[in-house]
């Protein structure tokens, strides 16, 4: 089951994710999203989170997102964490508003 957190900025991410290691997770489990893809890899880099890869996806699905809009592609990675299509799809509306979303997912 994954842990989702809404947030404005890279403060309030970084602040998420300290408490959400505090839990349990490692930097291996949390992933960023942002609606901008610069913007969602500058963070993870910079906050030291995971990419949702080929891993989370599948090669398919890595496929897939070349040929998806940018909210189709969001919507597919945040469905790769173990969201239903409706709480990934709540959550890309969340995005289109420039939010952040941190979402901590366990591993085995």
């Amino acid at each position: 089951m994954a842990v989702v957190r809404i947030v404005e900025n890279g403060v309030q991410a970084r602040e998420g994710i300290e408490l959400l290691m505090t839990q349990g997770y490692t930097t291996e489990e949390i992933y960023l999203l942002a609606h901008d893809k610069k913007r969602t890899e500058d963070l993870t880099h910079n906050l030291g989170t995971s990419e949702i890869g080929l891993d989370e996806q599948g090669l398919l699905g890595s496929i897939a997102n070349v040929f998806r809009s940018r909210g189709d592609e969001l919507r597919a990675k945040l469905e790769s964490l173990g969201l239903t299509a409706e709480e990934a799809d709540r959550y890309e509306q969340q995005l289109d508003l420039g939010k952040v979303i941190v979402v901590a997912t366990k591993t085995a």
